[in-house]
């Protein structure tokens, strides 16, 4: 794909790439964001679980940055396979939302996950190729739906009830696509009840990340999930890659085809 010479987007081939990745995202979720837990590793200063060895990492690197491969990745995606899944033992996840109803589709998925961008970054050219390099990917693997956990920075879920009451409302899965949030964390996707929305405000609520895959024609399942461990407040997100909204396909993933 075409870009600034300074840009690479490409995959992650080795372990020297893989602690690159592991570094940026500990910089982000752990000394940004405040996530804790095991996979966090204080004396390395990664952020590392058992599913990445079972995944693709998708890199954006910034070559102005310097020499240092450290330095130099501004962005990362992570990517799992049902088959890299089945060497896991299980997506990442399922640990937090019943994936059944997606399982039972019979169709080819693909899991997205522990996307972040260095602050500079966000929402800006390295997203975008960021997310052309991953419609390639996509592609490449004959995907049909892809779905991961997004996060709310946060554990106060009262505090999100507009946005999450927003994607209830408006961004719900149809059933047969409609994982459900499990376990402990599982909390209800904003208030019920017919109370009126500060849409703008519900929507200036939400990453980035999140808004990118609603303009694709993404949906989230029933829930959301208090990750306390990770800082978060997870939601479900699922993208049916036929049926994604063709204005917005053509411009986030020109040059994917």
């Amino acid at each position: 794909m075409l870009m600034p010479s300074e840009f690479e987007v490409r995959l992650a081939k080795d372990a020297e790439d893989l602690w690159a990745v592991q570094r940026l995202r500990y910089d982000v979720f752990v000394r940004e964001l405040g996530a804790s837990g095991p996979a966090v590793n204080h004396d390395l200063e990664i952020e590392a679980d058992a599913f990445d060895a079972h995944s693709e990492h998708l890199m954006v690197l910034d070559r102005a940055r310097g020499a240092d491969l450290a330095e130099q990745l501004v962005g990362v995606y992570r990517m799992m396979t049902q088959a890299g899944a089945g060497a896991a033992g299980g997506f990442y996840t399922a640990s937090e939302f019943d994936l059944a109803p997606l399982m039972q589709t019979g169709r080819p998925m693909m899991e997205l996950g522990r996307s972040c961008l260095r602050q500079p970054y966000r929402g800006g050219a390295a997203m975008f190729y960021l997310w052309q390099a991953l419609a390639q990917h996509v592609t490449d693997q004959g995907a049909e739906i892809l779905f991961g956990t997004a996060s709310f920075a946060g554990t106060d879920f009262c505090a999100l009830t507009a946005p999450l009451s927003l994607l209830g409302r408006e961004h719900l899965a149809q059933a047969a696509l409609r994982p459900k949030a499990i376990g402990a964390g599982a909390v209800p996707l904003g208030a019920s009840g017919d109370f009126e929305i500060d849409r703008l405000a519900a929507l200036r609520a939400m990453p980035a990340l999140i808004k990118a895959y609603l303009r694709l024609g993404g949906c989230v399942g029933e829930g959301a999930y208090v990750d306390a461990a990770f800082n978060t407040v997870d939601v479900c997100m699922v993208l049916d890659v036929p049926a994604m909204n063709p204005r917005q396909k053509t411009i986030y993933l020109k040059g994917s085809g």
